[in-house]
């Protein structure tokens, strides 16, 4: 997977029009706060100008999420209208703060809106908090103009999803449509445990942590040779099969550093979800990757720009 120093930023290639390169000044803000890395998108009026991303961290303390997010956003914080924020995680939206993360503990229980303010300093528009799948589902069904229901499966750190169709985010256990990386789908012969400490979960087979144990530090690489019988692939073969007799997705996009290095393998997935498929499954179905490591601090711009609009926390049509 790419690695990007800490001052990257990244034009967006459809700026607003009537201004050369697209300019810096934003007034929307989506903030991507992931299990390695934060991310950022600046819009305005409707459009992308910029994306970035911090250098990669390793579970930070607050305090340290607190000194990159204040790099990263700079002056790029003052003259906003709006902010998206994304983490990972179980969000309590009434409280406004994250329940549960494996990935990010310091973040647990701490407020979001302290955490802004003591990175970006008083005085900001009161953040929209979207979970980070959920920010991904909106920009990838919202930028492909899709129809019908998506299931994107959010595959990084960590592994999870998010169910989104025109009626908005489909919730079965908080904002979540349920724990998809710590499903179990145990492989004969090839038993895990965990992040979670659950038997045969996904995140134990195709998180970056059991990846790197198995594959070493190429293990993006290898996803792209790797035998489709490869335990990791089997796993996820067998968790979108699952999926689809759950959800009834019309499109299944696998986003995320890992799921964006499984482009080439597409087609051979696809065939192994297909064998057999229950016949609940939705004809015609699509498999697609993420277009880039953006997605989620984009959609939860776009969250905040909904809001914004419409004067109330609610992203439903």
């Amino acid at each position: 997977m790419d690695i990007y120093s800490a001052e990257e930023k990244t034009p967006h290639p459809n700026p607003p029009p009537g201004v050369p390169g697209g300019g810096d000044r934003i007034n929307t803000l989506g903030i991507d706060i992931g299990g390695g890395s934060i991310k950022l998108a600046g819009r305005r009026d409707g459009r992308t100008v910029w994306t970035r991303r911090s250098g990669f961290y390793d579970r930070p303390t607050r305090g340290g999420l607190v000194d990159v997010l204040r790099e990263e956003v700079g002056e790029d914080g003052k003259s906003l209208t709006a902010i998206g924020l994304c983490a990972p995680g179980m969000l309590d939206r009434a409280r406004r703060c994250v329940g549960t993360s494996v990935n990010l503990p310091s973040l647990v229980e701490e407020s979001l809106d302290g955490l802004l303010a003591d990175a970006m300093g008083a005085g900001l528009p009161r953040a929209v908090l979207i979970t980070d799948t959920e920010a991904a589902a909106l920009d990838v069904y919202t930028s492909r103009a899709l129809s019908g229901r998506l299931l994107l499966l959010a595959l990084g750190t960590g592994v999870g999803a998010a169910v989104w169709d025109t009626a908005g985010a489909l919730h079965v256990d908080g904002e979540s449509p349920g724990h998809f990386g710590q499903m179990d789908v145990s492989i004969h012969g090839e038993a895990v445990i965990g992040p979670d400490g659950g038997q045969g979960g996904l995140e134990g087979y195709i998180g970056t942590a059991a990846l790197r144990k198995r594959y070493g530090d190429d293990f993006a690489g290898m996803l792209a040779i790797l035998s489709i019988k490869e335990p990791a692939l089997l796993a996820l073969v067998r968790a979108i099969r699952i999926g689809h007799a759950i959800y009834r997705p019309d499109h299944v996009c696998l986003a995320g550093g890992i799921g964006r290095a499984l482009n080439t393998r597409l087609r051979e997935l696809q065939e192994s979800i297909d064998l057999n498929l229950t016949s609940v499954a939705k004809p015609g179905w699509t498999l697609s990757c993420g277009d880039n490591e953006f997605h989620a601090a984009i959609g939860a711009a776009r969250a905040a720009e909904a809001v914004q609009c419409r004067g109330r926390e609610d992203l439903s049509p």
